[in-house]
């Protein structure tokens, strides 16, 4: 039961794992699907980047990495506080972060309000520390803006798909807006992972709840 309780809470800063000073991974230079360089800590000039948790990063890369207008995306570690961890460590529940997909774009092809819509529509933000079947702060949905305009994109849009779960009856949105933290890229193994492992597990846990049309 301790355990269960530390996997759905998020523990003090200072009981966290200390990680370490630089990462111990070797990541692919290019990414398998589009090409582009997986690290992308210096994106095309113009180019944006975005940076969200949605449950099992695994599911969240592919449906970024399919989207027009997408350049590079990458999954990893943010919003927690060990240094450079590793995925075990996250899934210990002792780091705070989410498993996170980082996704490098074109907005004169998709502007990040689409982007942020298509974040609400394929997964599930009321269910707090868990997205279906996976149970764990690692799970927890999470919007992590790089600007103020994405800030305000985001809290907009955020209450918009909430008061429309409102008006159906469901739960609260529990995701969690804030400035992008420092973002650890994940071991190579789980970069594109299900272009790897075409047959590898998805959870996309969902409202079911179209975004609704904006003017």
């Amino acid at each position: 039961m301790f355990f269960t309780r530390k996997q759905t809470d998020l523990i003090a800063p200072e009981q966290t794992l200390p990680g370490r000073s630089e990462s111990p991974f070797r990541l692919a230079e290019r990414h398998v699907v589009l090409d582009a360089p997986v690290r992308t800590d210096e994106a095309p000039e113009g180019y944006e980047v975005a940076v969200f948790g949605l449950g099992c990063f695994w599911g969240a890369e592919e449906i970024y990495w399919k989207t027009p207008g997408v350049w590079s995306t990458s999954v990893g570690y943010a919003g927690g506080d060990t240094p450079n961890p590793s995925y075990e460590e996250v899934c210990s529940g002792r780091t705070n972060h989410t498993e996170a997909v980082r996704v490098v774009f074109d907005p004169a092809q998709v502007s990040y309000a689409d982007l942020v819509k298509a974040f609400f529509e394929v997964h599930d933000p009321t269910q707090g520390m868990r997205q279906g079947n996976d149970v764990g702060t690692q799970y927890r949905s999470a919007i992590y803006y790089t600007s103020p305009a994405q800030e305000q994109t985001a809290r907009e849009l955020t209450k918009v798909y909430g008061d429309e779960l409102a008006r159906r009856g469901l739960g609260e949105i529990t995701t969690e807006v804030r400035e992008v933290p420092t973002y650890y890229y994940a071991e190579d193994q789980h970069q594109q992972y299900l272009a790897k492992n075409p047959y590898g597990y998805r959870c996309h846990a969902n409202t079911g709840v179209r975004f609704p049309q904006t003017a």
